[in-house]
């Protein structure tokens, strides 16, 4: 695909995103799995579940910008795996997905007009660029959530800065 300033800027977030999730499950897997389940005052009550609602957001908004939303996902707090590894395991799968997704489009794409509905079936039409920035920020948001979490269970927290990334060897 051609690139272009856009298209670079999606790919880069794209393995940007790949890379601060495998810091951050890195991180995670020093936890016990009692201190990894614990209750944890946030959002979503643990990291266990913050990590699984990214897990659910992606694969919302990634259906809907292939046109293959996965109906079996009817909550954003839904627990699709019970156990870190295979969490992670799933996690590592949708990153190679959505980096193949962002490999993929071209400058157009990016400007097409992008139709969906949310989960309460209100229906959108906005150009595909914004909602994928979206997409990338609401992870970033809830990275750091568990990032602060990891720091109050006793794990030093990586970081996951865009610019460290940007920094590593390609």
């Amino acid at each position: 695909m051609p690139q272009t300033l856009l298209t670079d800027h999606v790919r880069r977030f794209a393995r940007y995103n790949r890379w601060a999730n495998a810091r951050l499950y890195e991180a995670c897997a020093q936890l016990s799995p009692a201190d990894y389940h614990a209750p944890r005052p946030s959002f979503f009550g643990s990291i266990h579940a913050t990590l699984n609602h990214i897990l659910v957001g992606d694969s919302i908004w990634l259906g809907r910008f292939t046109g293959d939303v996965p109906t079996h996902l009817t909550r954003l707090d839904m627990i699709l795996h019970e156990d870190f590894a295979s969490l992670r395991i799933a996690r590592e799968a949708k990153d190679a997905e959505i980096v193949a997704f962002a490999d993929a489009l071209d400058e157009a794409k990016l400007h097409d007009t992008f139709t969906y509905a949310n989960m309460a079936g209100q229906r959108f039409a906005d150009p595909l660029f914004p909602p994928l920035m979206h997409f990338f920020n609401h992870q970033t948001h809830h990275r750091g959530q568990v990032h602060g979490l990891l720091s109050h269970a006793g794990i030093s927290p990586p970081e996951l800065d865009l610019i460290y990334f940007m920094r590593q060897p390609a």
